[in-house]
């Protein structure tokens, strides 16, 4: 008996998890390719394994012919005879061997063999195992870390955990434990096959499932999970019950529950939003925690206009876009959000665009009273209304409804609403009027100092240019500081007032100059 044999095949058993009949199948497999590595690609090998002895037989069978065309699986029939007399051509002749003859070569061949079939049945059974698996969590205890990448022991095999699938804030170490989610199974990797990851949106479903009894009993669902690995995440809930707080089943008593799920992502944030059937109330709730003021619904485009306060709007948008992204993965709507400053300013650029219902011609007055009595005040709603809702009012009818649609169509092509014209402001502009205010601003500073440094030169007040700004200097008050100036002296006569004064009195000096003499 063998015992060396039983004994390896228990163990392979026991640690790769193959069975033992498949494991034989396997042996009996190699040792058919080393006997054809010897003797030839067409030699006929047969091996029968004892599975209670341990013992291995092995046998080359030739077929016995006349002529012999192949001498690797055929033999004549006089050579045949000379072994065994009562041989006939189309007999076989069955020899013994023995594992000595194989050579050192032919037995590395079978050893491969072995190996490779060991291999493949180890990744078969590892992907029928994982395969109805995925997404599911599983715990194991980390074997290796090699360039980021973690090698996890699972029960009966490794999962891989790659780098890209890890929380930035992880940090792990031989023989701790790490809980992940099964992400996908590779049944032709080279290495481990089963891929985790701790990143995936899931894997904070399965945390919550595993954490709380009323997840896992279907009382409380998640309806959908948006996660930023590492960062933030949210998640919307909805209970069946109408007993049950779904929000606080998950907070649990004073955070117990929400606060070991937040120790297991490394300090992530998790944001707990109570699902609503209602587009606006939902998306409204998962921009918290800023408030909305209100929310436009367009179902045709899938898309939320939100208004929220100034002072919300950094809050509602977060640190860059953060809240703003995963509210709309959360809900599955296109978020436009906008100050309450803003959509004020939309508002009155829409009402600038709407023709008034009596500025257009072509209508009665009094059906024009009667339009703007049922609340059609614009040219623009009369254009979009039904003939069926026009004749709903009362003394319209269906022609005079078609008549008013057409004038109204007509109208609309004929003159289109003219948006407020806005002046363009470009950085040029900006910088040319900079530069003329302090070309300005230059020009007045030289024309004072020019009046300190020559007083003689009186300009009058008519002459100075006539401005459009006022430079007020940032100066103390002269009242506060300063006694009371004396009052100013009169101002000196003009050059050409003492030029007249001059000529007046010329006589009178000749006068003088002739008594003197």
């Amino acid at each position: 008996m063998n015992y060396e044999i039983l004994d390896a095949l228990s163990q392979i058993t026991r640690e790769k998890s193959v069975e033992r009949q498949n494991l034989i199948e396997t042996l009996e497999a190699g040792l058919v390719s080393a006997g054809r590595k010897k003797f030839g690609p067409t030699a006929n090998i047969q091996v029968v394994f004892d599975n209670a002895t341990g013992g291995i037989s092995l046998w080359r069978v030739l077929d016995v012919v006349e002529t012999v065309e192949d001498p690797v699986a055929q033999i004549a029939l006089t050579e045949a005879q000379v072994i065994d007399p009562q041989l006939e051509a189309g007999s076989q002749l069955r020899y013994p061997l023995s594992l000595e003859e194989f050579g050192r070569n032919a037995i590395q061949a079978a050893k491969q063999v072995f190996i490779q079939r060991v291999r493949e049945a180890e990744r078969e059974r590892i992907f029928q195992e994982f395969a109805d698996k995925v997404g599911t969590l599983v715990r194991g205890v980390v074997q290796q870390v090699d360039r980021g990448n973690v090698i996890v022991k699972l029960e009966r095999c490794e999962g891989f955990l790659p780098a890209r699938e890890q929380i930035p804030r992880d940090h792990h170490r031989q023989n701790d434990y790490v809980r992940a989610i099964v992400l996908n199974v590779d049944k032709m990797a080279r290495g481990p096959q089963v891929i985790l990851s701790r990143t995936h949106p899931d894997f904070l479903r399965r945390l919550f499932e595993s954490e709380v009894p009323e997840i896992a009993e279907r009382i409380v669902e998640i309806k959908a999970v948006a996660r930023e690995a590492g960062g933030r995440s949210k998640i919307s809930v909805y209970s069946h019950d109408p007993r049950v707080d779904a929000v606080g089943s998950c907070v649990g008593l004073k955070g117990s529950r929400v606060q070991s799920i937040v120790r297991e992502l490394g300090g992530e944030r998790i944001d707990i939003v109570p699902w609503s059937s209602d587009a606006g109330i939902f998306v409204s709730r998962a921009l918290s925690p800023a408030k909305v003021l209100d929310v436009r619904v367009i179902e045709v485009e899938r898309r939320c206009q939100v208004v929220v306060a100034d002072d919300q709007l950094s809050l509602a948008i977060g640190k860059g876009g953060q809240n703003a992204r995963l509210a709309a993965k959360l809900t599955g709507w296109k978020i436009d959000l906008i100050s309450k400053s803003e959509d004020l300013k939309r508002q009155e650029a829409e009402r600038a665009l709407l023709i008034p219902l009596a500025d257009m011609q072509g209508l009665g007055p009094k059906l024009i009273e009667k339009l703007i009595g049922a609340g059609i005040e614009t040219v623009q709603e009369l254009a979009g209304s039904k003939i069926d809702d026009l004749t709903d009012i009362e003394g319209v009818g269906e022609k005079t409804a078609e008549k008013a649609l057409e004038v109204a169509r007509h109208w609309l092509e004929v003159h289109p609403p003219q948006p407020p014209a806005e002046v363009e402001f470009t950085p040029e502009m900006e910088k040319d009027e900079a530069m003329a205010a302090v070309a300005a601003l230059e020009t007045a500073v030289a024309g004072a100092q020019v009046v300190d440094e020559a007083p003689t030169e009186v300009v009058e007040i008519e002459d100075l240019p006539e401005t459009d700004y006022t430079i007020v200097p940032d100066l103390p008050s002269p009242a506060a500081e300063e006694p009371e100036a004396p009052e100013a002296p009169e101002a000196p006569e003009a050059p050409e007032a003492r030029e007249a004064e001059s000529e007046e009195q010329a006589p009178g000096d000749e006068k003088r100059e002739e008594g003197v003499e």
